[in-house]
């Protein structure tokens, strides 16, 4: 398993992790028991990275994490574990960054999780009611205080970045990532580069637009996220699954699973970038860590560029009440 360094100065961590969003339910039913294997491969693998948030299923996901360690001997002592805060349920304020509200929250994910510390802790969204400094700097007394080794943000702009880091060290910054949703590569990428701060992407296979079994339509409309997301909404979803055939017919001309094809294009596009796809089917999460083994070429990148250009996809990637949250900067 290739590694990847966590922050300027962190620790090494496998080129790859697991989303836990997927065990709270969120594509889909998923039991205990299925979320565990995945968690139990993830680990036979090599893979040593569980992201998850206190908002997946109001806590399941870091319940089900939390179990796991509390079934597994050893296992939180061979992860690298993350989670969020920030997101409310209050509609009048959706996002809340105050020291009180992020320390509170983080304190009630430890317990859920059954851990007295996390390895990396991050503001799930930015709350524009504080300067960027004034988060760092509470993130920065929960790392004095021992709750998180290491902090990040979710989802801001580059010169949120700038201005968080010089007050203190960031060590991730979670943006969505892939061939299909490629705006980091216009200020993110390159500033997490010159700062040392690691990109952890999120949705590197297009919410399964780039698998071999991307959602039905009628899936895509069965599901809470997707039902009003743009490009799973006719006709774009139509345009998208065309535009991707071609990538599914390069991948199985290579030899590939296209979701294996997929995080292999991302982990290509430099050494500080770190896939969190989610799952909680033990074949499609083999084809995922199979990307990691798989070195692309000059030509196999070009080949991949070709088939799916920058800007190919149909539909913007979040509809207006999706982008409440996220910095747009481009």
């Amino acid at each position: 398993m290739k590694t990847v360094r966590l922050g300027p100065d962190g620790p090494n961590v496998s080129q790859f992790g697991i989303g836990a969003m997927s065990f709270a339910g969120i594509y889909g039913d998923a039991s205990v028991e299925d979320s565990h294997a995945v968690l139990n491969a993830c680990r036979a693998a090599g893979v040593s990275h569980i992201d998850t948030s206190n908002v997946y299923g109001n806590g399941r996901s870091e319940q089900i994490v939390g179990e796991w360690f509390a079934r597994t001997p050893g296992a939180r002592q061979d992860m690298v574990l993350a989670t969020k805060a920030g997101i409310t349920r209050d509609p009048d304020r959706r996002f809340n960054n105050d020291p009180d509200h992020l320390e509170a929250s983080l304190d009630e994910s430890l317990q859920r999780l059954g851990v007295d510390h996390v390895d990396l802790f991050y503001v799930h969204r930015y709350d524009r009611s504080h300067s960027p400094e004034e988060v760092a700097g509470t993130l920065k007394h929960l790392m004095d205080k021992g709750k998180t080794r290491a902090v990040g943000f979710s989802e801001i702009a580059p010169s949120t970045l700038r201005r968080a880091f010089s007050e203190c060290p960031i060590a991730a910054v979670q943006s969505e990532y892939s061939l299909s949703t490629r705006a980091p590569e216009l200020g993110l990428v390159q500033t997490c580069r010159a700062l040392g701060t690691t990109l952890v992407a999120f949705s590197p296979v297009g919410r399964a637009i780039l698998t071999d079994t991307p959602f039905s339509y009628a899936k895509a409309q069965s599901l809470a996220f997707t039902k009003g997301n743009p490009r799973f909404m006719q006709p774009n979803y139509d345009a998208n699954i065309a535009a991707t055939d071609h990538f599914r017919a390069l991948a199985a001309d290579m030899g590939e699973p296209a979701a294996a094809l997929a995080i292999a294009w991302l982990i290509a596009q430099g050494d500080r970038i770190l896939p969190i796809p989610g799952t909680k089917d033990l074949s499609h999460l083999e084809e995922l860590i199979r990307g990691t083994e798989i070195d692309l070429s000059a030509e196999d990148l070009a080949r991949i560029e070709t088939v799916l250009p920058v800007g190919w996809a149909h539909g913007d990637r979040y509809n207006a009440a999706q982008w409440e949250g996220p910095e747009r900067y481009c």
